[in-house]
């Protein structure tokens, strides 16, 4: 605008033009198309910054769930609409029934619907698996031990629990509520589970056989039961029951978790036998911080012991505690989805879901109190904090804690003599940083820990086969790979 006056004024003064005039002309219109240009680049420089600053904001608050690609933005759900405004909608006042929370104290409009822009031009229409890691026959190395990666399954989704049986052929439990059996490269469906609440992170959870399958057949396998006096809410549930062929039969629920809620988040749940043949189990606080996870008057926020008939090992902590949930082994828990046991020890170890921040591994001890909400090393995902501290007399530290956040998911020990350089280390899924990191331990310190794996997909869970291999299952796309040691 400066320059048009400029011109204008300049053309006011003139009465013939001459060559020294025509020549003036030039000039000032180069110089002006030169301070247009310069306007129009610092216009796009400066959307460049806000773009910026967007994914800057997306990363710091959003891809511990969402992925830092927007990979889990896949079916958009989220959104509850198809255009910017319902996308704005969900970031600034949340959808508590899906445990995102709103960010309106955090951001301005003007950031939000940046977000929200960002969001939905960003999404990737598809997701592909794996990257160079994937390459056939390659050999990866690593700090204590070389493999080989074999991709085994595809077609997958949301893998969230892998058994074996025992003539070799896969179980896959798909968390929208889908129960596989794969044998000779093919998946054949599983009919006669229950009815499964798959909502938000709940669904057909995790898979494990009675220590002594072959002669009791026992198949259990953790869920999300709906209520029966409200549908839309539910609890995690374990249920057992019998193959016969590729259907389940002799169906038994021998735990039935409290309370039930409508919220999608926080239902554990990992399944684990121990040396005595105790099943270990943890349920999430239910989206319910501030009551569940400190009470022991409800299942949310605890890890719990049974029997494998569902009834209550005598020596529970809490079993004389009046009101107390007599399954409760231990209490103070956010979202365990990490349950394993020592292969030596028979100690019980867990991974659990942090907020932003804070996600931890921990040593299950009897009747102990692991903190949560009360102490934490993270803070709410809107940059908000919940409490000012870390410890607390009479709550536990967690062995290790991760900030940023990894979102540990599925943990196994190595327990196999095929893998020498990771004997008895732990090996947990990563879903935000798509990879699988490696803990060794001197008795219950850490030594060191290891990235592996690095870029190929949100790991869901990890689990030692009977015959001593290592499979590693992703998610959206879902796919399952075998680790081959390379000795």
């Amino acid at each position: 605008m400066r320059f048009i006056h400029l011109l204008h004024l300049i053309l006011l003064t003139m009465k013939t033009p001459g060559k020294s005039t025509l020549s003036l002309l030039v000039f000032i219109l180069f110089i002006g198309y030169a301070m247009l240009a310069g306007c129009t680049n610092g216009k796009a420089s400066g959307l460049a910054g806000n773009a910026q600053d967007v994914r800057e904001n997306y990363l710091n608050y959003c891809a511990g769930c969402h992925g830092e690609n927007l990979e889990k933005f896949d079916k958009s759900d989220w959104m509850y609409g198809d255009n910017d405004q319902a996308a704005f909608n969900s970031i600034k006042f949340g959808r508590e029934d899906i445990g995102m929370p709103g960010f309106e104290a955090t951001f301005t409009d003007k950031e939000i619907r940046a977000l929200a822009e960002y969001v939905r031009s960003a999404v990737p229409e598809e997701t592909v698996s794996g990257g160079a890691s994937l390459a056939a026959e390659r050999v990866v190395k690593s700090k204590k031990q070389n493999f080989i990666i074999d991709t085994v399954v595809t077609g997958l989704d949301v893998p969230w629990g892998m058994e074996f049986l025992p003539g070799g052929d896969m179980l896959i439990a798909e968390r929208a509520g889908i129960l596989y059996r794969f044998s000779n490269g093919r998946k054949t469906v599983v009919t006669g589970l229950p009815t499964i609440l798959a909502k938000g992170q709940g669904g057909l959870l995790d898979l494990r056989l009675h220590p002594e399958y072959e002669k009791n057949g026992w198949l259990y396998f953790s869920y999300s039961q709906p209520s029966k006096d409200d549908p839309r809410e539910g609890c995690t549930a374990v249920m057992r029951a019998r193959l016969s062929g590729n259907m389940l039969v002799d169906q038994e629920v021998i735990f039935d978790g409290t309370p039930d809620s409508n919220k999608g988040q926080h239902w554990g749940c990992k399944l684990q036998f121990d040396m005595e043949g105790y099943l270990w189990f943890g349920i999430g606080d239910r989206g319910n911080r501030d009551e569940n996870p400190q009470s022991l008057e409800n299942h949310a926020g605890k890890i719990h012991r049974i029997h494998d008939d569902g009834s209550i090992p005598e020596d529970n902590p809490f079993l004389d505690t009046p009101g107390a949930m007599p399954s409760i082994y231990s209490y103070g828990h956010r979202n365990p989805q990490g349950t394993t046991m020592h292969p030596e020890t028979g100690e019980i170890w867990e991974s659990e879901h942090g907020p932003r921040g804070g996600d931890e591994l921990n040593l299950i001890e009897k009747g102990k109190n692991y903190g949560w909400p009360v102490i934490s090393y993270g803070i709410n995902y809107n940059g908000t904090k919940f409490t000012d501290i870390t410890h607390k007399e009479g709550m536990e530290q967690p062995v290790v804690y991760w900030d940023p956040s990894i979102a540990p998911c599925g943990m196994t020990f190595v327990d196999s003599d095929r893998y020498p350089g990771w004997k008895n280390n732990i090996l947990i899924g990563s879903l935000r940083f798509k990879y699988l990191e490696r803990v060794a331990l001197d008795r219950n310190e850490v030594t060191d820990q290891e990235k592996l794996l690095e870029g190929i997909g949100r790991v869901r869970n990890v689990e030692m086969s009977p015959d001593g291999f290592i499979y590693v299952a992703m998610e959206t796309p879902g796919f399952i790979v075998k680790l081959l040691p390379v000795n």
